[in-house]
């Protein structure tokens, strides 16, 4: 046996990793191994002599890197949570090598001519739907991934694949550091002035942990940074607009021009993407990623696009000028920017509905909430949580849990019957985190060395940090945050398929945020909310006339926000059907793709160079899946409205037909077998009140 612990049997929980003793040293000789073990595995299918079938060559395909992708799970997720060059510096080594050994494979003749053997005799063999979904997505996968092209073209692919592989990461730390790099320290008290106490703790809190030197004080000193529970607070709150458009610049010019400067890297990736795409016979990038998506095709989601633009951008436009005239009368304020909207919207929802964030703030404290989402999961899917403190964490402030169907005797461990998969809980910013908040896995349900194994499953979240004085209080908006990656969490969770490459979330794109953004909704419903929100103080429920408040706010200045996303996924779809080579400034051609859905001129930094979920995420050509899943989650949602937010029948339908299935059915198939029906295409408008504006 070897003594690196990545080679070896996870000896944690549920085969979880012993975090406290695997290295960065550890990955490089892991993966290079396993990378062996994995070659001689694909020698032995292509060397059987039997003929080729399911399990001996779609089976055994599938489990023949169960160590590489044990070990680049593990990396991948350390990368964007750890501190420290030496991550992203092995980012770079190991992303070539894990790269072309995928090409070694998916450009194999021998391995391919056995998988189009029995792909080319399916419907001979009596395959379940999952099987035949697999089936269809490896060969599938294989000539999208050049198995039919000719040597030379091979050769080239393969290099675009080697160059993308470090481009993503780079991207990614760019914006970390350039996020990082930023820092507005305050000296004087009258500069706090709007901003509410929980805000202020926080970054004298800050300004405390910033102090190297043990004998230095922050006394009269707080910090600001660009996490988002320290930069939104200071950009909805501040007196101070000099101050807010200075935040708000280095915000919005993360990873634009300077040390960190992401535009040379948008250029290449597009470049290659380019290319890749016309060398597998597509016309662009967008047209090779929507094949494989609910959408299929460019023109379905420029037409779902343009129905969206026309109902929010009037909207938006009504919303922005009812907030110049706000800020005119409010302050005599003449020509408002966009520092100023984040800070005015605040004031005016305050006076329009008589509430804010701060209002609601002391009802959320994280700990409460959290036991809240477990106690609402356990009430719609029949599972309870048990935090269980023998998990091995990368981190103190990480938590673990066994998820357990209810009525498994707390004697029971992950051995046991009942057991459904592990969670880790990561929330609070640091130096060297990835900002944002993302779902993950470690593994995936499934088939794993042989045997079913349940998954093992993480949330990483920002949040408000607690203080010396107070817990965490979360905003109403990161409540949503936690409920969404649950979601997800549970999406996984709750597989229940045989191969892990169709479990959970592995699911086409476009439906991947139904799960998680379905679960937003209950965070405005008083059932829901009664179960976790309480006075962090008094332990006094939330009252109902804040709760009527946070429901009659919800479709505040809906517009805005709506054409806002609409204008990240016009700007994607233009990065990825633009011809590369006439794009020579970020800048310029992102003014240009986004001029219809932009309602400002562009005065800070270009959004494309910290526009992390298509350059370093999954979602290139692939953003306006939020929006396309949201029209999917409002009708969903409206069958639990319909029958009761925790009826049992709907609950266990929408389990059973759409999260244990994952993705091995086709997800319109998933979603009729739940639903009785598509999906109404006007649920989203008509939950955000502006069905006639469609």
């Amino acid at each position: 046996m070897s003594d690196n612990p990545l080679l070896n049997p996870f000896k944690g929980p549920n085969q979880t990793p012993e975090f406290d003793k695997i290295k960065p040293e550890h990955f490089m000789p892991a993966i290079e191994q396993a990378i062996k073990d994995g070659k001689a595995a694909i020698e032995n299918i292509k060397n059987n002599p039997d003929e080729p079938n399911f399990e001996n060559t779609v089976t055994a395909f599938e489990s023949c890197d169960e160590t590489l992708d044990q070990a680049l799970n593990l990396f991948y997720h350390l990368l964007s949570v750890m501190e420290g060059d030496i991550w992203p510096d092995l980012a770079q080594k190991i992303g070539p090598i894990s790269s072309n050994y995928s090409s070694d494979l998916y450009m194999d003749p021998d391995l391919f001519a056995r998988i189009q053997s029995v792909y080319d005799r399916r419907k001979t063999l009596n395959l379940t739907t999952e099987q035949a979904t697999l089936l269809e997505n490896l060969y599938v996968g294989f000539t999208r991934s050049g198995a039919l092209l000719d040597a030379q073209d091979q050769d080239k692919l393969r290099s675009i694949n080697e160059q993308l592989s470090t481009l993503g990461p780079a991207f990614s730390d760019n914006v970390k550091k350039s996020s990082e790099s930023f820092q507005l320290w305050i000296t004087d008290q009258s500069d706090l002035d709007g901003l509410p106490p929980s805000a202020i703790a926080g970054a004298e809190q800050a300004a405390k942990d910033a102090m190297k030197d043990p004998q230095e004080t922050a006394k009269g000193q707080w910090l600001f940074t660009l996490d988002f529970p320290s930069y939104l607070p200071f950009a909805q709150h501040s007196t101070r607009r000099e101050l807010r458009e200075k935040i708000w610049r280095a915000f919005s010019s993360r990873a634009y021009q300077g040390e960190y400067d992401n535009c040379e890297t948008i250029l290449k990736i597009i470049q290659l993407r380019d290319e890749r795409a016309k060398l597998l016979g597509y016309d662009t990038h967008a047209d090779f990623v929507l094949e494989r998506r609910m959408a299929e095709k460019r023109q379905s989601v420029q037409e779902f696009l343009e129905k969206l633009i026309a109902a929010y951008k009037p909207a938006a436009q009504q919303d922005l000028k009812t907030l110049q005239d706000f800020a005119k009368n409010k302050d005599g304020l003449d020509d408002i920017k966009p520092w100023d909207v984040a800070y005015y919207s605040e004031k005016l929802r305050q006076e329009q509905y008589d509430i804010s964030d701060e209002d609601v703030r002391p009802y959320f404290k994280l700990e409460n909430v959290l036991s809240g989402a477990f106690t609402h999961f356990s009430k719609l899917f029949g599972i309870e949580f048990r935090e269980n403190n023998s998990y091995s964490t990368w981190n103190p402030d990480v938590k673990a849990y066994d998820v357990f169907r209810q009525g498994t005797p707390a004697s029971e461990g992950p051995d046991s019957e009942g057991f459904v998969g592990t969670l880790y809980t990561d929330f609070y910013p640091r130096k060297g985190k990835k900002p944002g908040a993302w779902m993950y896995n470690l593994r995936s349900q499934g088939l794993f060395r042989g045997k079913i194994e349940r998954p093992i499953i993480g949330i990483v979240c920002n949040f408000t940090k607690p203080t010396q004085d107070t817990p965490s209080l979360i905003t109403h908006n990161e409540v949503t945050t936690l409920f969404h990656e649950m979601g997800h969490a549970i999406h996984g969770l709750l597989s229940d398929v045989t191969h892990p490459s169709v479990s959970g979330t592995s699911v086409k794109w476009d439906f991947v945020e139904l799960p998680s953004q379905l679960q937003e909704n209950y965070c405005y419903e008083k059932q829901t909310l009664d179960l976790f929100a309480q006075h962090y103080e008094t332990g006094e429920p939330i009252p109902q006339d804040l709760i009527d408040k946070l429901r009659a706010a919800k479709n505040f200045m809906t517009g805005w926000g709506g054409l806002r996303q609409v204008n990240f996924a016009v700007l994607d779809m233009a990065w990825h059907t633009a011809l590369p080579s006439t794009i020579t400034d970020v800048a310029k051609f992102e003014d240009q793709a986004t001029a219809d859905t932009s309602l400002f001129e562009r005065v800070g930094g270009a959004a494309s160079a910290s526009f992390s979920h298509i350059f370093a995420g999954g979602y290139s050509a692939g953003y306006y899946s939020y929006k396309w899943a949201e029209v999917l989650d409002a009708d969903a949602f409206e069958a639990f409205l319909e029958h009761g937010l925790y009826d049992p029948k709907t609950a266990q339908s929408y389990q059973t037909e759409i999260l244990a299935k994952g993705g091995s059915n086709d997800p319109a198939i998933l979603y009729r077998n739940f639903r009785g029906r598509d999906a109404d295409p006007d649920a989203l408008l008509r939950r955000e009140g502006l069905t006639e504006a469609a």
